[in-house]
């Protein structure tokens, strides 16, 4: 689990391997993760936009930018959290995601809000002892 507070909202992100819809042979990993948003401030934010990078084992970097998440635009109240998951695929063994979430308070002021970088581990990545 990997945890992360900005601007008084804290997003929590805990990653799954998913060996059921990974092929390995084809060089073809796929990870879910839990997302939650928690607000601990004092005012109303709405989550607008999300802008993820994803970086694969070998250094490649995808941007994701979108509106909202999974379809829809939280509007979170002092205390209230939203959750959802979703997912990627990556085709090496390993990666790291992060990036960040534009909210917006109730009274325009615009917030960006880090998503904390994670790992993504597969029981297919070589370890390396040194």
């Amino acid at each position: 689990m990997y945890s992360k507070t900005t601007n008084g909202v804290t997003v929590t992100v805990t990653p799954y391997f998913l060996d059921d819809q990974s092929s390995p042979q084809e060089g073809h990993y796929v990870w879910a993760y839990q997302v939650i948003i928690k607000n601990l401030s004092n005012s109303t934010v709405k989550l607008s936009q999300r802008n993820w990078l994803i970086i694969d084992g070998n250094g490649k970097i995808i941007n994701v930018q979108g509106e909202g998440v999974v379809g829809e635009f939280p509007i979170l109240h002092h205390g209230e959290s939203f959750e959802y998951m979703s997912g990627t695929p990556l085709k090496t063994t390993n990666g790291i995601m992060q990036g960040f979430y534009l909210m917006s308070q109730s009274n325009g002021k615009q917030l960006k809000i880090d998503i904390p970088a994670f790992s993504l581990d597969s029981p297919y990545s070589k370890k390396n002892l040194h």
